[in-house]
């Protein structure tokens, strides 16, 4: 777990997070070595050695979601292996919710009274899609008494995107706008971590946290899909005590 991040947030005591890195592991090559993503073309066995790593500090086997950049949230308590899905919560104890990611950004969400905990895999298209503002919904829990914290993702002067996401996210809130920089190539710089917390903010949750990391720049410590389209996949992780 020294290779790993512990959120600095002033969460619950019964809350815990946990965000993996891609040290600690025994995946090899373009995988190494703690890629923790079946999907990716990684040998299956050096996977399922890194989940099994990682479950030696959880309380129980993590939701794995299939994700797919929309804003669908699941239960983790009941949800089946594999759905379909970008966002898990939590009521109960002991249930771990995850999501992967290899520059798009997690969030991680709980309640100042520590009784409902959520992760959302929030890229460009799931941000802008709507999955923070379904997880927070699917939170059922006033958003003046949510702490969100922003892990690990593409940084802004490395997410080059095209007009079109800067229109989607505009067409949404013109203070998007605030969030990307033009670029000389017609294409902009966008900060992922601007464009969450705005919408945050505009869901009535003023507590946000994390951000600062560059999965991109940071090649030693993190994956990045955008900088070596072969890669593995870190978690982010939340759970009940």
């Amino acid at each position: 777990m020294k290779d790993w991040i512990v959120p600095d947030w002033p969460s619950p005591a019964r809350v815990r997070a946990l965000v993996t890195t891609r040290a600690g592991g025994v995946s090899v090559g373009s995988f190494a070595s703690m890629n923790l993503a079946m999907h990716v073309g990684d040998d299956p066995a050096a996977v399922a050695g890194n989940r099994q790593r990682l479950c030696a500090h959880l309380p129980a086997v993590p939701l794995w979601l299939t994700q797919v950049h929309g804003n669908r949230v699941v239960d983790a308590a009941s949800a089946t292996p594999g759905v379909e899905a970008d966002a898990t919560i939590s009521r109960q104890p002991g249930v771990v919710c995850a999501v992967l990611t290899a520059d798009c950004l997690p969030v991680l969400l709980c309640d100042e009274a520590g009784t409902v905990v959520a992760a959302a895999h929030a890229g460009w298209r799931g941000l802008a899609g709507g999955v923070v503002e379904a997880a927070v919904q699917a939170m059922s829990a006033p958003a003046s008494r949510l702490l969100a914290w922003l892990g690990p993702a593409i940084g802004p002067r490395a997410f080059e995107v095209g007009a079109e996401v800067r229109a989607a996210f505009l067409s949404h809130s013109p203070e998007a706008a605030a969030a990307f920089v033009a670029k000389e190539n017609g294409k902009w710089l966008a900060d992922l971590y601007r464009l969450a917390t705005l919408r945050l903010h505009a869901l009535g949750v003023e507590r946000v946290f994390g951000g600062g990391f560059c999965t991109f720049y940071e090649a030693g410590r993190f994956y990045s899909y955008r900088r070596e389209q072969a890669t593995g996949r870190m978690a982010s992780l939340i759970w009940l005590e």
